[in-house]
């Protein structure tokens, strides 16, 4: 599939796109506002839904989108309108939209050993919107690659360019906002999912466990964790800085009966699919 700024270059139509550069760095460019960031998220979000399968238990989703909103209830940032949905995948893997919405694999459900762990990875997903690290991807992209017209046409309702934005829009898939964030966001993204667990009165060792899990998959079964791997640093790496950022922390929530029944619940579906095989 292809990125959103190639699918940009070859797909979109031209519209006007105003921008003001300050000292003329890309890091100074306000080309993303958050209003911006929540109608990309949502028109990404409808695209998604049309390609990428769900868990279709009530009670699992329900458990993903409690814990998610309890833990995004103590982010940084903007009052973004935070979602959480559940892809019925095997692999090992989350990512998250600009503006809010934030998907799971029913792989990680699986592999986690406790409640803390599934906070951690959403807690890390979660900090990727409130630092707005999409945002400023996107900047950098469309800007080292002459797009601002184009993005201009995504977000829409700018110079007329409505019609254009939704043609854009169609074309999105679930791939094209699977941004490769920089080692910087995933440390600022770590960062920031720490004191969100904390916040929320989880025990923040819970992240690096799962981290410790994913380092395991990925020596015996490399494909599990394929798509992890292509969006985020290898585990290994960031095992490492974890345990300096966790450090002694100890306490806090870890555990409790809704993920058992979570669980319970899981073991009785049918066996998820593989994504190399939905593709």
């Amino acid at each position: 599939m292809k990125t959103l700024i190639s699918w940009l270059k070859q797909s979109a139509p031209t519209a006007t796109f105003a921008l003001v550069v300050g000292s003329g760095t890309v890091a100074a460019i306000q080309l993303v506002s958050v209003e911006d960031e929540i109608k990309l998220g949502r028109d990404a979000q409808q695209a998604i839904r049309k390609e990428m399968p769900e868990v279709r238990d009530t009670a699992v989703r329900g458990y993903v989108s409690s814990l998610g909103e309890r833990l995004s209830a103590h982010a940084s940032g903007a009052d973004y309108p935070y979602s959480f949905s559940t892809a019925d995948y095997r692999e090992l893997n989350a990512f998250a939209l600009p503006g809010g919405p934030v998907w799971i694999n029913r792989g990680i459900l699986s592999a986690a050993k406790n409640e803390s762990q599934v906070a951690g990875v959403l807690a890390h997903e979660i900090a990727h919107v409130a630092r707005r690290h999409s945002a400023q991807q996107l900047t950098k992209g469309t800007v080292a690659n002459g797009l601002m017209g184009l993005l201009g046409a995504f977000i829409g309702d700018r110079g007329g360019a409505g019609a254009a934005a939704a043609q854009v829009a169609a074309g999105v898939t679930a791939n094209s906002f699977m941004l490769k964030f920089s080692r910087d966001d995933e440390r600022e993204a770590d960062r920031e999912g720490v004191q969100i667990l904390q916040r929320a009165g989880y025990d923040p060792r819970g992240v690096l466990e799962f981290m410790q899990i994913l380092a395991a998959q990925q020596g015996r079964s490399p494909g599990a964790v394929a798509q992890f791997l292509s969006t985020h640093p290898a585990p290994a790496s960031r095992v490492q800085e974890l345990q300096q950022l966790v450090g002694a922390a100890g306490g806090g929530r870890r555990n409790s009966e809704a993920f058992s029944s979570m669980k319970q619940r899981l073991d009785r579906l049918p066996a998820a699919p593989s994504m190399a095989r939905t593709r």
